[in-house]
This record gives C-alpha cells, sequence and structure tokens, in this order.
C-alpha cells in the first residue's frame, strides 16, 4: 500500500496480494495450457498473454479516460476542482495525480492509473451539478484513497487473466484454436477444442468472482479511509445517496455503455440496486450508509 495518511487497511493489503497470486496462478495455468495443446503456436500464446497484461498495465489511466469520452483538465480550465484536490492531497501527503472530467449526465467519479505518480482522478459533469462543495469532497478523498492504496492498479492487472481467458473462449467456440491442429488428427482437435473451451471458462469465471469480492470491499475501504481523512463521513454518505439516486434520470442506453467501468465507478452505472450478490462490483449502499454512521458515531465520541 502506498505511503500517505490514509488509514491503513490490512485486510485490503492481505486481499489484494491474494487475488493476484491466485489471478497470477490461473493466468500460467491457462497459457501453459494452450502452449501444450498448440505446440506449434506456443511463443504466440505466450508473448499474447504477456502483452495483455503489459498493455493493462501501461494505457489503463488512457484507456480509462477514451472510454468515459474523459478529457484532462488544467487548473484555469477548473480551478475549484483543483484546488479541493490539492487541499486533500496535502492533507493526505501523497502526489496529486492528474484531474479529469466527463462530459456525461452520469453522475459519477473514478480513479485509474498504473501508479500514484501515473494516476488520474476523473468526475463527470453530471456528478459536479448534483454535490454540494463538501459531498464532492467526500467523492474526492475517496478516489484518492484508491490511488493510495494502489488497488486501482491491482484491479486492472486482475483484469487480463479474464479478458485473455474471454477471448480464446470466443476463439475456441468459433474453432479457431481447434484449426490449428494437424488437419489429419481430427479426434486431437475436437478434445482440443473442448479442453481449450472449458479451461478459458473456467479461469474466466473464477476471474470474474474474484475481482467482483475485491471490488466490493475496496469500495468499503476507501470509503472508510476518505470519511476518517475528511473527518465528514456524513457528506460522503449523503453524495452516495444523491449518485444512486441520480441514476433513476439517466436514460438506460446510457448507463449500459457506461457499465463497463462499473468496477472502477464510485457507484454502478445502474438503477436501483442493479446486479446483485456475486455479480455486484460495490457493496449494497444501506452497507456502505451503515459503515459511515459508525464512523461518524466514533468520531464523535472521540470529539466528545
Amino acid at each position: 500500500m502506498a505511503h500517505s495518511r490514509f488509514i491503513k487497511d490490512t485486510g485490503l493489503t492481505v486481499r489484494m496480494t491474494l487475488v493476484l497470486f491466485l489471478l497470477g496462478a490461473l493466468f500460467v495455468t491457462l497459457v501453459g495450457v494452450l502452449m501444450a495443446l498448440f505446440p506449434n503456436y506456443a511463443i504466440v500464446i505466450a508473448v499474447i498473454g504477456i502483452g495483455i497484461a503489459f498493455y493493462q498495465w501501461w494505457t489503463s489511466d488512457k484507456v480509462a479516460m477514451r472510454a468515459m469520452r474523459a478529457r484532462e483538465v488544467s487548473p484555469a480550465e477548473a480551478p475549484e476542482l483543483h484546488a479541493m484536490i490539492d487541499r486533500l492531497c496535502a492533507v493526505a501527503d501523497m502526489p496529486k495525480p492528474r484531474v479529469g472530467i466527463a462530459d456525461m449526465a452520469i453522475p459519477n467519479a473514478f480513479a485509474t492509473g498504473r501508479s500514484p505518480d501515473r494516476s488520474v482522478v476523473c468526475v463527470t459533469t453530471g456528478i459536479l451539478g448534483m454535490l454540494t462543495a463538501e459531498e464532492l469532497e467526500g467523492v474526492l478523498a475517496h478516489e484518492l484513497a484508491h490511488v493510495a492504496h494502489r488497488d486501482v492498479l491491482v484491479m486492472t492487472l486482475a483484469a487480463s487473466a479474464g479478458i485473455l481467458a474471454g477471448l480464446l473462449t470466443r476463439g475456441a467456440q468459433y474453432g479457431g484454436l481447434a484449426r490449428g491442429r494437424s488437419n489429419n488428427n481430427n479426434g486431437g482437435a475436437a478434445a482440443a477444442f473442448v479442453l481449450t473451451l472449458v479451461v478459458s471458462l473456467v479461469v474466466y469465471a473464477i476471474s470474474f468472482l474474484l475481482i467482483r469480492l475485491l471490488s466490493r470491499y475496496r469500495e468499503l475501504s476507501a470509503d472508510r479511509a476518505g470519511a476518517y481523512l475528511t473527518m465528514k463521513p456524513g457528506a460522503l454518505g449523503s453524495a452516495l445517496q444523491k449518485i444512486s439516486g441520480g441514476m433513476a434520470a439517466i436514460p438506460d442506453r446510457d448507463l449500459r455503455s457506461a457499465q463497463a467501468m462499473n468496477a472502477f465507478f464510485i457507484t454502478p452505472a445502474a438503477k436501483g440496486s442493479g446486479m446483485a450478490g456475486l455479480a455486484s462490483t460495490h457493496p449494497p449502499l444501506e452497507q456502505r450508509l451503515a459503515q459511515l454512521a459508525r464512523i461518524q458515531t466514533e468520531l464523535g465520541r472521540t470529539a466528545g
């Protein structure tokens, strides 16, 4: 976890380490199986696997910004937003990230980047027009906590195994990999096709669940860290309620177009509870509000 004045979260560190280890093992297993099944393409498969992980790591900030049609803004373009982030970074004793704005009505915010020095915190125009200054400060503190905790990087790298597995699943479904086997070995080609499909689906399913389990915990962790940094958990709670409620006014088509970024948003781009259970990228709003209420009570006792 990066050095900063955000509260430490050993549980998050353990979960990130475990998820990276398990997904790394899945990634190596998947590539190893494919190299054994298709020895003529072993080097190509290994290069593709490493390339996907490197591309995810190196371009995570650019890809996320393009996906959200966001642009980086200077202090002259967004003085109040920059001033707020300057204050929070000074309090947190962390490097200031780049600042971005996405011109869209969906009220949301996200952080991305491969390191604290290469990170970006982005807000939408929808959230800027919805929240008070204190509420926006709570949201920004939440996003800066993601950067300080480095969980954005872990989430980005964790997606690599799932992406490779998804690509291979599609390839196997169309028989593309099976055709790479010798034409004289129809039985072997069929077995390779089935095994590739099964292994890819298993890897994709496991990575899907692991990423979502980590995603839900990291949101609670960022809520805690942001609330303790600003000492105003009620403001963050109010912001979460407004953002979740504001989704009801957004057309379904616009929400669907942004759902690929759900794991990085402060709240998912969905109406109501959205996806629930194991498929959810975020803990229930009620759980987040209850945690913030407990922090408010604790801070009140400390002040007293």
